[in-house]
């Protein structure tokens, strides 16, 4: 087992990779994290694959736990769910002693940390991450929220969890769609940060692709190590921090306008590829370097195009209530070259236009 630290001072919390963590879970908890009792929160797919197993071992370890099921999917993350949620951890008994264990995607990393960060002003979470693209990206950085009918993540907080633990394993249980999913972020990171790395994932797709143990842990382990520098030097996104935006921006919209039938993966996929574009057409990207990424994304079977049947005019809706506006302006991601990115408020609405248009 591999571990990370995401340096945070006092709020300073490990990131453990591996095979077989999950089956740490138990003796990790009653060495290092112990509590009055904790609290799984999974919904019904992960619940079933890996839930009440957990609760039993931990159970069994001598230790007081709960499972909370909340059902699958985007529409999940609402005020309403976090709401249903915290009147079970009440009825449940939890206290400011307690922890919330966060045992899943994306969604529900979100929720459980939103959860733990409102229920009785504040409790610790734990985040064991079961899809691809939680074990890279949002597991990592203490970004929570949930989504409001005017746009995505709109409403949540930054709170950090106590530990992060990664087991690959359960990659293998993951759909092929949903491990793709994930690759559009890893992608992300070579890109945004580190040329070689992004070099390492057009050199070693095969193996990537066929879920190597070796290279998918190295993988992982490439894609927190970025992650964690980024979060401990810009924990609130002043600044650094707005690079992980890349692809977002764009890729939110259309993941909104499609009424999320677009995963968060393929969406910012999409959305690495137009604003690339934009860079390329302001003459900060060199068309050699957009197709080098067009290209990887390709070859890892990622989508590059909105699809034709989604309404342009729903994607700019959403672009406008971005979260990241500020005095009316769009801050966009823009790739210099593999690795380096920089800042721009200054992209037109006919250069946005641009990158929408059914071609």
């Amino acid at each position: 087992m591999e571990t990370l630290q995401v340096g945070l001072g006092e709020r300073s919390y490990p990131i453990k990779i591996g095979c077989g963590v999950i089956n740490q879970i138990p003796r990790e908890l009653k060495t290092h994290y112990q509590a009055t009792k904790y609290c799984i929160v999974a919904d019904d797919n992960v619940a079933s694959l890996y839930g009440h197993a957990l609760v039993d071992a931990i159970r069994l370890a001598g230790l007081d736990c709960e499972l909370m099921i909340f059902h699958h999917g985007e529409e999940s993350k609402t005020l309403e769910t976090i709401a249903d949620l915290a009147s079970q951890a009440a009825q449940h008994g939890l206290d400011r002693k307690s922890i919330f264990i966060a045992l899943g995607g994306g969604v529900t990393g979100d929720i459980t940390g939103f959860l733990a960060a409102c229920y009785l002003r504040g409790v610790p979470f734990i985040q064991i991450p079961t899809s691809l693209l939680a074990q890279v990206d949002s597991s990592v950085g203490g970004k929570t929220g949930v989504d409001i009918p005017e746009g995505k993540n709109l409403v949540g907080a930054f709170y950090q969890p106590q530990a992060v633990f990664i087991d690959t394993d359960v990659l293998q249980t993951l759909p092929s769609e949903e491990y793709l999913n994930g690759l559009a972020e890893v992608i992300k990171y070579g890109v945004i940060r580190d040329r070689n790395f992004f070099d390492y994932l057009h050199d070693n797709r095969k193996q990537i692709l066929a879920l190597d143990q070796q290279h998918v842990s190295s993988m992982i382990y490439h894609c927190c190590r970025i992650k964690a520098e980024v979060v401990a030097a810009d924990e609130k996104e002043s600044n650094l921090r707005r690079i992980l935006n890349y692809g977002h921006t764009i890729g939110h919209a259309v993941e909104a306008a499609s009424d999320f039938e677009i995963p968060h993966g393929f969406a910012v996929s999409i959305g690495m590829v137009a604003v690339a574009k934009i860079s390329m057409n302001q003459a900060l990207l060199p068309s050699d370097e957009n197709q080098k990424q067009f290209d990887l994304l390709k070859e890892y079977g990622l989508p590059t195009e909105i699809p034709d049947n989604l309404a342009r005019i729903k994607i700019k809706q959403y672009l406008l209530t971005d979260k990241k506006i500020v005095g009316g302006k769009i801050t966009f991601v823009l790739p210099a070259q593999i690795g380096e990115v920089v800042f721009s408020d200054q992209v037109s609405e006919q250069e946005i236009d641009s990158v929408l248009t059914v071609e």
